[in-house]
């Protein structure tokens, strides 16, 4: 069982992120972790205040050391592919190779609505997500790539210097078992479960397994996730609990989801009490 922190750059300031991101690198109990992608904050008023994520993840590759790192999920509305392939590739090259490229369809309508940012329907997210996955792993991986989609259209693009890793891990986060996790089985290296009971992982992780054996895929090549959030007061107990009944279906990274205002303080109980765990 490997463990990391996620951390919302919402209704919090710079230097109180920043901090709990350079105390959890000297632990190392914390493999990974993460900030989500969006401009509105999620989990409270959507008019506070949210950094926008892939800034802020590259300054903090600059300020660590160690930790790995990513969003848990890049929308994929919000940047055409390619773009997102240079930011992707020159933030694993300023990390020394520590990036795991989090993708996913996109499902905020109020802040894609307050930018004009056109989501589609369900089957066009998808389908855009689908297309997405093969820029991406074109351009990261291909000295050029030539692609003609309903989304996109590439003519022997470009994405130089490539990223430090090869391949580039990405993980996708989603659970939609018809198109999304038949998507993750085909390019995933990583499949975030956004978090729930065991028995749902379950379900989801067996889905995912069945659709890497329909295209020959190993299901073992991909790491399963999941989202597990602490409690307003920080007390880890029911922390250690959840994940040890997601980790008996599966579970090989286990994401503790910390709540605003960010304190470096809650890391080390947290870190103590994951390591009954191991």
């Amino acid at each position: 069982m490997r463990f990391a922190i996620k951390t919302s750059p919402q209704n919090s300031n710079w230097t109180d992120l920043l901090d709990v991101w350079r105390v959890a690198d000297d632990i190392e109990v914390f493999e990974s972790g993460w900030l989500f992608d969006h401009f509105y904050p999620i989990y409270s008023d959507s008019t506070g205040p949210c950094l926008e994520g892939w800034t802020a993840l590259a300054a903090l590759a600059q300020a660590t050391n160690r930790l790995r790192m990513g969003l848990l999920v890049t929308g994929i509305p919000y940047r055409h592919p390619a773009v997102l392939a240079n930011m992707a590739a020159t933030v694993d090259v300023i990390s020394g190779g520590r990036l795991e490229l989090g993708i996913g369809a996109g499902w905020n309508e109020e802040e894609a609505g307050a930018y004009h940012i056109e989501l589609g329907n369900p089957r066009d997210r998808s389908d855009r997500f689908e297309e997405a996955c093969q820029v991406l792993t074109g351009l990261l991986s291909r000295p050029t790539t030539t692609f003609a989609g309903r989304f996109y259209q590439l003519d022997e693009a470009r994405c130089e210097p490539k990223p430090v890793q090869s391949p580039l891990p990405i993980c996708v986060g989603g659970s939609g078992e018809r198109r999304t996790l038949k998507t993750a089985a085909r390019y995933a290296h990583h499949w975030n479960f956004v978090g729930g009971p065991p028995s749902e992982l379950a379900r989801k992780r067996d889905v995912l397994h069945q659709h890497c054996r329909d295209i020959g895929r190993d299901p073992a090549e991909i790491t399963i996730s999941s989202h597990v959030w602490l409690g307003p007061d920080g007390d880890p107990g029911e922390v250690v609990d959840t994940i040890a009944g997601l980790a008996a279906e599966g579970l090989d990274l286990a994401i503790v989801y910390l709540p605003p205002p960010h304190r470096p303080a809650v890391l080390e109980p947290i870190a103590k009490a994951l390591q009954t765990l191991t």
